[in-house]
């Protein structure tokens, strides 16, 4: 489904590589977490497989989804499976939305954009995607800042599956909410999984969150991914020190 092969990511001006010859697979209908501290490489990853790195930033090895190769399309053809076959929920829900711009409007102009829908189809397609998130319809003619930390977060997640993506990446989607709200929002990413049968990489630097709702764990630190394996095998039986750290720092 989703298969990166010996990826290196360098950025411009950048003595180091942000990400070192990392390899992993995505399965269909999986949901796995990518779990690191700030500047491990997690988010440098994902940027690449939208095609969304700053210019001037260096890429090899390959990135496959489907079959054919991310790193080796042009940006014509990325922009044919943004959306429509892989979307991201971007870390911070503010970071999905303009300020004066309703909710409403935000998904309608992807459905415009991407899947050439307009109109009352429109209207309704948004009404299903914010209720199916578990929202009230009417939430799509508030603007960002008269919704809560929560809703915002479900608004974004709506926003992301508007062209029913089968690979969804997920970048720290619980950042700064209570502790009853992240279990929401990971109970309805789980659920929205296995309804939409899609695929989650969840990309988050807590390993906990990650360990309680993830098939797969995926460990990076410094570019490379130290560690893989079910959370039972990582939390029971860590391998690699960092992870060791990691474990530790939760039962200490």
């Amino acid at each position: 489904m989703f298969d990166v092969k010996n990826l290196t990511v360098k950025y411009q001006n950048s003595d180091n590589d942000a990400v070192c010859g990392v390899s992993f697979s995505l399965k269909a209908g999986s949901f796995t977490g990518l779990v690191g501290e700030s500047g491990s490489g997690k988010s440098t990853i994902v940027s690449t497989s939208l095609g969304l790195l700053p210019k001037g930033a260096e890429t090899k090895g390959e990135m496959f989804f489907e079959g054919k190769d991310i790193l080796r399309m042009r940006e014509d053809e990325l922009r044919t499976i943004r959306w429509k076959e892989i979307a991201l929920i971007p870390q911070s829900a503010l970071n999905s939305f303009t300020p004066v711009i309703t909710i409403g409007h935000h998904i309608k102009e992807v459905l415009a954009e991407h899947s050439n829908m307009i109109g009352n189809k429109a209207e309704d397609k948004v009404d299903g995607l914010l209720v199916e998130v578990g929202l009230d319809a009417s939430i799509k003619n508030r603007y960002p800042h008269e919704l809560s930390g929560g809703q915002k977060q479900r608004a974004a997640i709506a926003l992301a599956l508007a062209c029913s993506p089968s690979l969804l990446f997920a970048d720290e989607p619980t950042t700064a909410l209570d502790v009853v709200t992240q279990a929401g929002i990971l109970n309805l990413l789980a659920r929205l999984r296995k309804e939409k049968k899609l695929t989650v990489l969840l990309i988050t630097h807590d390993l906990p969150m990650a360990a309680t709702i993830c098939d797969k764990l995926l460990v990076m630190k410094n570019g490379l991914i130290v560690e893989e394996g079910t959370p039972k095998e990582i939390i029971c039986n860590p391998q690699d020190a960092h992870t060791k750290a990691l474990v530790n720092a939760i039962l200490n």
